[in-house]
């Protein structure tokens, strides 16, 4: 599956998503673009998950015409985040093009 991470998404996250191909936004040149753009850029070139952070994502684009998965971690923290890679790692299979799941983090 075809993966890219947005800005926010921790990069180390990569590792939990190794039989993947994960890129981020900054790798690719795309950081300064705006979420449309964003999304039209990463379907164009294919990418099949959307990795990020930015919880308004759901609210700013109408997702039945994104041919993207949309996975939403609900932090940026990276020591929370890594404690539950197999939740975003679930998360990003199970989501399904025009959907978004949201991964929560316990604090524990």
């Amino acid at each position: 599956m075809k993966i890219l991470f947005d800005q926010g998404t921790p990069a180390p996250l990569r590792r939990a998503l190794a039989e993947h191909e994960v890129e981020t936004v900054f790798e690719k040149g795309w950081d300064q673009l705006k979420n449309g753009e964003l999304l039209a850029i990463a379907m164009l070139n294919g990418y099949e998950v959307l990795v990020s952070t930015d919880q308004s994502l759901r609210h700013q684009h109408d997702l039945r015409r994104i041919r993207l998965g949309i996975v939403i971690l609900m932090t940026t923290s990276w020591p929370r985040i890594s404690r539950n890679t197999s939740a975003v790692a679930r998360a990003v299979q199970d989501v399904q093009v025009g959907r978004l799941i949201e991964v929560l983090f316990d604090d524990g």
